[in-house]
C-alpha cells in the first residue's frame, strides 16, 4: 500500500504543472524585469488572467539587481504603476527599523536632480536592492500573479505560431505556455527574435534616421569616463611608445569606424555593485578564480599619472551602502566584451557574463591589493567591501548584469533623436522619458602609430533632451504581419541613440503597463496589437494615471 500512495503521488504532481503549462491564459508575459511585473498587475486589474514565465529567479532586473540610484529626469512624468512602486519604497523607508546602519537624518537627502525622498509627494528615488525585490514580491503576492521562474524560452523552435499570431512559448524545460496576447519583458527580446520579428543590433549610421549622434562618435567626449582628464597620453603599449613590445589587454588593435557610420557595437556592460563602509555589514572584496594583474595595467597607468575620480560614482543609498556605477577612463564598464551577446546562445551569454564578473571583481582586488597602486587611492578603497545584507544566496554579487543595451525591435514605430529632441512630432503617446540620451563607452582603440601612439575611448554621449519627450505606441508593437498580438515594451522600436534615454528603469515599468493595456484591448476588440484604437488606449491609460503629455 505504501508504493502504491508513492507512485500515485509522483504521478498527480507532474499532470498538476502539465495542466498548469497548458492552461490558455490571456497573457503570456516572458521576463522577469520591472516591466514584466508593471504588465502583469494591469492585466489583472483589468481582469484578465496572466502568468509570467521567467527565466531569472529574482524579480526586478536591474531595479532590484543593484541599481537603486534611480535614472529619472523629470520625475513629474512617471505615472500611474511605476510611481506606485516608487510610492512604496517610501513607505518602507518612512519606518524607523529601515534604518539598521544609519539614521534617517545621516542619510541626507540628495538624489537624481530632485530631494531622494519626496515627503510632499510620498514617494522614494532611491533605495537598496532587497527593498526593490521585495516590493516586486509583494506586487505579484497582492496581485495573486503566478510566475514560473528560470525557465528559459527555446529559443530555436519554442515559438509556435498560427499566421501571424503567436500560440504558445516552450522553454528549455519542455513545458509549453498558451496564451491569447504575449509580451517580451527581456532585455534582450529573445521572445521577439525567436517569433521572427524584425531587429537591430549596434549603431545605425547618422543618415539612416538623420540623427546627429548616431554612429561611431570619435571625436566626440561627454562626461568624464575618457582619457582626456588624465594629465598625459597614456601609451597603448607594454613599452611605452615601442609597439613591438604589444599592446596593453583592453584596447582594441581594430580602427574604430568612420565617424557617423553604423557599426555592430553595443555599448558597455557592468554589474551595479552593491558596496557599505560599515564595518559590521562589510565584506572584504574577494580574489576572482583567474585574477590575472596584467588586465588592469592601464588602470595602474591612469593612477600614476595622478587620476583620481575613483569615488566619484559611488551613489549613496541608505544604510550606508552604494550603487556603484562606472566612472572615468578605466572602470567597471568592461568596454568592447559584449559585442555578440545580443544574438549568443544562452550558453555563450553565460560565459561573456562570468567574464565580466571576473573582470570586475579583479578591478575591486587590483584596486584593493595591489603593491602599485597609491596609497592614497587604496587607503580610502579599503574601507570599502561588498554589503552582507545584499544578494545573499548569490556571494553578495548582483544577479542582474546591467545589459544597457541589445537587440532593438524594428517596429511599426521607430523613436529616434528627432522625438526626443521634439524636432518631430511624437504619435499616440503611451507613456514619457525624459533622461539625456545617454550611451556609455563603446569601444578603447589606439590613435596614431608607434611613439607617437596613444589610447582612446570612444562612444560615450549625454545629450539632453531640453524636457521631458512622449514615446509612441507605434515602437511597442511589431511591424504587422510580423507578430500580431506580441507587444515589446524593453526592447522596443527606437534607434541606439534614442534608447539612450528610453532605457531607463522607471521608463520600463511605464511601457510594461501600456503594453499590458494595449493588449487586454486588442484582446476584448479581437483586433491585432497594431490595430488598437488609440482614443480607447489613451482613455484608459489616463484613467490609470500614465502621464502622456507634459506642459
Amino acid at each position: 500500500m505504501q508504493r502504491f500512495w508513492c507512485l500515485c503521488w509522483w504521478l498527480v504532481l507532474p499532470a498538476s504543472l502539465i495542466a498548469q503549462s497548458q492552461q490558455a491564459y490571456d497573457l503570456v508575459i516572458y521576463g522577469g524585469t520591472a516591466a514584466a511585473v508593471t504588465a502583469a498587475i494591469q492585466a489583472k486589474q483589468m481582469g484578465k488572467t496572466v502568468i509570467i514565465v521567467s527565466p531569472d529567479k529574482h524579480l526586478g532586473g536591474l531595479s532590484s539587481g543593484g541599481l537603486g540610484f534611480t535614472d529619472t529626469g523629470n520625475k513629474a512624468v512617471i505615472g500611474g504603476l511605476a510611481r506606485e512602486f516608487y510610492h512604496r519604497v517610501y513607505q518602507h523607508y518612512d519606518k524607523s527599523e529601515a534604518w539598521r546602519q544609519e539614521r534617517r537624518e545621516q542619510f541626507g537627502n540628495k538624489g537624481q536632480g530632485t530631494v531622494a525622498l519626496d515627503g510632499e509627494n510620498r514617494t522614494m528615488w532611491i533605495f537598496e536592492p532587497h527593498v526593490a525585490e521585495q516590493v516586486f514580491e509583494d506586487f505579484v503576492r497582492e496581485f495573486q500573479i503566478l510566475v514560473i521562474r528560470n525557465e528559459w524560452l527555446d529559443r530555436k523552435n519554442g515559438v509556435k505560431k498560427n499566421g501571424a499570431n503567436i500560440v504558445s512559448i516552450r522553454t528549455l524545460s519542455g513545458k509549453t505556455y498558451t496564451g491569447r496576447m504575449f509580451i517580451d519583458a527581456t532585455y534582450e527580446g529573445d521572445l521577439m527574435a525567436t517569433a521572427g520579428v524584425s531587429y537591430h543590433v549596434g549603431r545605425e549610421a547618422k543618415a539612416q534616421y538623420d540623427e546627429q549622434w548616431a554612429g561611431v562618435q570619435t571625436g566626440v567626449l561627454h562626461h568624464k569616463h575618457y582619457f582626456d582628464p588624465v594629465k598625459e597620453k597614456l601609451s597603448p603599449y607594454w613599452v611605452p611608445g615601442d609597439a613591438a613590445s604589444g599592446v596593453l589587454p583592453r584596447i582594441s588593435t581594430a580602427p574604430p569606424g568612420e565617424y557617423g557610420a553604423a557599426d555592430n557595437k553595443v555599448q558597455a556592460y557592468c554589474f551595479r555593485m552593491c558596496l557599505t563602509d560599515h564595518e559590521s555589514n562589510r565584506v572584504p572584496f574577494p580574489k576572482p578564480a583567474g585574477y590575472d594583474a596584467k588586465q588592469y595595467e592601464l588602470l595602474l597607468r591612469v593612477f600614476l599619472a595622478g587620476w583620481r575620480g575613483t569615488f566619484q560614482k559611488f551613489d549613496r543609498i541608505p544604510n550606508r551602502k552604494t550603487d556603484t556605477n562606472n566612472h572615468g577612463p578605466f572602470s567597471t564598464d568592461n568596454i568592447g566584451m559584449n559585442y555578440d551577446y545580443p544574438d549568443a546562445s544562452y550558453e555563450r551569454r553565460r560565459a561573456i557574463i562570468k567574464e565580466h564578473e571576473q573582470y570586475q571583481k579583479g578591478w575591486l582586488w587590483f584596486i584593493a591589493n595591489d603593491p602599485r597602486v597609491p596609497k592614497d587611492v587604496q587607503d580610502e578603497f579599503r574601507k570599502w567591501g561588498l554589503a552582507r545584507d545584499e544578494f545573499k544566496d548569490n556571494g553578495n554579487w548582483p544577479h542582474q548584469i546591467y545589459v544597457r543595451e541589445a537587440r532593438r525591435m524594428i517596429g511599426a514605430y521607430v523613436m529616434t533623436e528627432n522625438e526626443l529632441l521634439k524636432q518631430r512630432a511624437t504619435p499616440d503617446s503611451v507613456g514619457m522619458g525624459s533622461y539625456g540620451m545617454d550611451s556609455h563607452n563603446i569601444q578603447r582603440y589606439i590613435i596614431g602609430a608607434g611613439k607617437d601612439a596613444y589610447v582612446q575611448n570612444e562612444g560615450d554621449i549625454g545629450v539632453s533632451t531640453n524636457g521631458p519627450y512622449q514615446i509612441a505606441y507605434g515602437s511597442l508593437v511589431p511591424k504587422k504581419g510580423q507578430a500580431d498580438n506580441l507587444l515589446v515594451p524593453v526592447a522596443m522600436s527606437s534607434s541606439h541613440i534614442a534608447y539612450g534615454s528610453i532605457r531607463m528603469e522607471p521608463v520600463f515599468m511605464i511601457l510594461g503597463q501600456s503594453a499590458a493595456t494595449a493588449a487586454v484591448l486588442a484582446l476584448e476588440e479581437k483586433l491585432a496589437v497594431q490595430d488598437v484604437p488609440y482614443v480607447k488606449l489613451r482613455e484608459r491609460l489616463l484613467r490609470d494615471r500614465q502621464v502622456l503629455e507634459f506642459k
